[in-house]
């Protein structure tokens, strides 16, 4: 893959996210999308998340990479590098997840920024981004990822609960829906979107006969360690590898080697107040 060009670092500071197409090509997607489906430990750790609005999104959350297929992914020299050129220095897995939104019934996820969780986490600075891997198409339809557009500029805002979701305060979040465009992860198989852990972001229910599969990968910055002890790991070596190495492996599913959370053992959540209606 060719390296990032300056208009596109540029881009990405003045958006608050990058879309990179076809980072992966339909043979490596083959690869990762049986992972995905094959794998029993996703099947097993996978739980729901009530979306407040009669809505269920499927979720499974792992922290440590792992040697398998899908552990491969963020340690990949295009997925590492272009998340270092973005964030500005060496980064780590923060952690991965695989959510799933069943056809005709696959809930929503509501405006949120990533650092709105993460800084509860110990996180002094928002250095951190996410890349979002399309597993499947995704459209408006099914329920794609949707962006604000520079919203990131606005620096952390505040988070509520809303059923099992933490989202940003919805007022605040209104007024900049009103001056902000909103732009949709439209995507085939293979594009990847890397955006800044202060971007809003919500993605809508999926309307479509057809299942919605969206693999996440967060990256910190090394200089950014949490300053207290949590679920999500503190600084540790990344261990990049070759972009080739994906396919020099084939599927290899070893789901028990990543270190899956429990919903349970999530203590972030503790530190957000309940939304009452007005």
């Amino acid at each position: 893959m060719d390296p990032l060009t300056p208009d596109e670092v540029d881009a990405f500071h003045r958006h608050g996210f990058l879309v990179r197409r076809q980072l992966f090509d339909p043979a490596e997607m083959a690869l990762i999308a049986a992972a995905v489906r094959d794998d029993p430990e996703i099947a097993r750790r996978s739980y729901g998340l009530d979306d407040g609005l009669g809505g269920t999104t499927s979720i499974a959350l792992w922290n440590h990479a792992g040697d398998d297929t899908l552990g491969l992914l963020p340690r990949l020299d295009r997925m590492a590098a272009t998340a270092e050129r973005l964030l500005g220095g060496e980064v780590y897995h923060y952690h991965s997840k695989l959510t799933v939104k069943q056809p005709r019934g696959g809930g929503s996820w509501r405006w949120h920024q990533d650092y709105g969780y993460w800084y509860k986490n110990g996180c002094l600075f928002p250095d951190l981004l996410t890349a979002a891997i399309a597993v499947g198409p995704q459209t408006e339809a099914n329920g794609c990822l949707q962006l604000l557009d520079g919203s990131h500029r606005c620096g952390r805002i505040e988070h509520v609960s809303y059923g099992d979701q933490t989202a940003a305060d919805d007022e605040r979040v209104q007024v900049l829906a009103d001056r902000l465009d909103v732009v949709a992860f439209e995507a085939d198989p293979g594009d990847v979107v890397f955006f800044h852990a202060n971007t809003l972001h919500r993605s809508p229910p999926n309307e479509s006969g057809e299942v919605r599969e969206l693999l996440l990968c967060a990256y910190n910055t090394a200089t950014n360690d949490p300053v207290i002890e949590h679920h999500h790991p503190g600084y540790h070596p990344l261990g990049r590898l070759d972009d080739g190495e994906l396919l020099r492996r084939g599927l290899v599913i070893a789901g028990g080697d990543r270190v899956f959370q429990d919903p349970s053992d999530d203590r972030t959540i503790e530190g957000f107040t309940e939304h009452t209606q007005r």
